[in-house]
């Protein structure tokens, strides 16, 4: 049981646009319908989301997201992700289960995956990325895609601590962690 209840429909006109344009047809999930108890909480959340397009594309975002989702022990939102966006990133099981898992560590990365990886790893453990880590970015990511690695990493940090805090529960159907 959530921590704070989640809206319940109908909602409101404008957080249900809100929900149509973000899920596209899809029921809206408790993750967002609990932000949208609070308006100040659901407008930040959606000004800071990076749901939209940026400078890196699906596969990448997700190999972040998810990694970092993982490390963060938040299996809520990995699943959604793995289950939503895995098969439009190209990621097979194999790359899906490392970045539960192993992550930089698989063999399955090339080196510009395994740099993103292990700048989300990084970030994770300490906040910070060392010089050849960073460096490791610059090589294949120029500065707006090393940003917004940088961001997401962060931005799913965050999400991992309201998903924690607030106790939600799985997403019926989303993926699980591999035991």
């Amino acid at each position: 049981m959530p921590r704070i209840a989640p809206l319940e429909p109908p909602y409101p006109a404008d957080i249900q646009a809100n929900f149509d344009a973000i899920m596209q047809g899809a029921p809206p999930l408790v993750l967002f319908r609990t932000l949208a108890t609070s308006e100040r909480a659901w407008r930040k959340f959606r000004a800071g989301s990076l749901l939209d397009r940026g400078p890196l594309g699906l596969r990448e975002r997700e190999l972040l997201i998810d990694r970092t989702c993982a490390l963060a022990g938040n299996e809520y939102e990995w699943g959604v992700h793995v289950s939503a966006f895995a098969a439009a990133a190209r990621l097979t099981p194999e790359e899906v289960a490392a970045t539960a898992g192993e992550g930089s560590a698989a063999a399955c990365w090339s080196p510009a995956e395994r740099a993103l990886l292990t700048a989300a790893e990084a970030l994770h453990a300490g906040a910070a990325l060392s010089e050849a880590e960073f460096a490791a970015l610059r090589a294949h990511y120029d500065e707006a895609q090393v940003l917004e690695a940088i961001l997401l990493c962060g931005f799913y940090r965050m999400v991992s601590y309201v998903v924690g805090g607030l106790a939600l529960p799985l997403e019926p159907g989303a993926a699980r962690f591999l035991a």
